[in-house]
């Protein structure tokens, strides 16, 4: 008896693939430099500019041409040389070299020591940021924002220093006030150092501040009430201090230094704190 054959399995039929195509990059501004940031642009708004001088005359004119006399020269870092100014209102540039065609010279006049600029004259706000009076502070820009800033941190080193003074104890406030009013202070009582202190703080709070934090002005101080005090001696010459009881030699002042800032330097060595110790004990 015939079996009948059995047909062939079908297969499955193959998965087409995708080809992967590898990423290129390119070099082709692999040699080219990096593009330099771009430069501010201008601001356009009116400028008043203002002469720094205390005495203001009534009509005050700059020079606005380069000569021998009266060189209007801008060094600029970027090309490396000088570039000569001229305000020619008729140009679109201050410097010479930028200038084309014929230039029509114009004048520059400040009365009673102010000058306004409106923003359409951009050309000589420009020509006044490179003249050699701004450069030299005869002129310059009223800014309100850098006055606020200025006026801003004086008032905080101000209360700063009027706060430190409050703290401070009558040796600390006679140290600084030294350095002020040298040996008039150790007549002064308590009352006058401190109200003195007070108003030095409030008149000079920069000053204060800078002297409060010195510890050389503490040390100097120690060392003057010594030589006062008769603990310590100072030679004639001011060049060698000694114990007043004993001439037993301290230190050798080096030469053109002050005396009592070389001990307060004297005083911070290992062989200086014990003198220092001595010192302050017996005053």
């Amino acid at each position: 008896m015939a079996t009948a054959k059995k047909a062939p399995a079908k297969k499955a039929p193959a998965k087409k693939q995708t080809p992967v195509e590898a990423q290129t990059v390119s070099f082709e501004n692999a040699d080219k430099p990096l593009e330099a940031p771009a430069k501010p642009q201008w601001e356009y708004k009116n400028r008043l500019y203002e002469l720094t001088q205390r005495k203001k005359p009534l009509v005050f004119t700059i020079p606005t041409v380069h000569t021998a006399k009266k060189p209007l020269l801008w060094f600029d870092p970027e090309k490396g040389y000088q570039r000569e100014l001229r305000y020619a209102t008729n140009q679109q540039s201050p410097f010479v070299d930028e200038q084309k065609g014929t230039a029509t010279l114009g004048r520059v006049v400040f009365r009673e020591g102010a000058l306004t600029v409106p923003k359409e004259n951009v050309i000589l706000q420009k020509f006044l940021q490179y003249h050699p009076y701004t450069e030299k502070g005869i002129i310059k820009e009223y800014k309100p924002e850098v006055i606020a800033e200025n006026q801003v941190g004086y008032i905080e080193a101000e209360l700063d220093a009027m706060n430190m003074a409050t703290t401070l104890d009558i040796d600390e406030a006679e140290a600084i006030m030294r350095v002020q009013k040298g040996s008039e202070v150790s007549t002064m009582s308590s009352k006058e150092l401190k109200r003195d202190l007070l108003v030095f703080a409030r008149n000079n709070p920069y000053l204060f501040l800078e002297l409060a934090n010195d510890d050389n002005v503490h040390l100097r101080n120690i060392g003057i009430k010594a030589t006062e005090a008769g603990i310590l001696r100072l030679s004639q010459d001011q060049r060698t201090f000694y114990y007043a009881d004993t001439d037993r030699k301290i230190m050798t002042v080096p030469f053109d230094e002050h005396p009592y800032s070389a001990l307060a330097a004297y005083f911070k060595t290992d062989e200086g704190m014990e003198v220092l110790n001595v010192v302050e004990k017996r005053l």
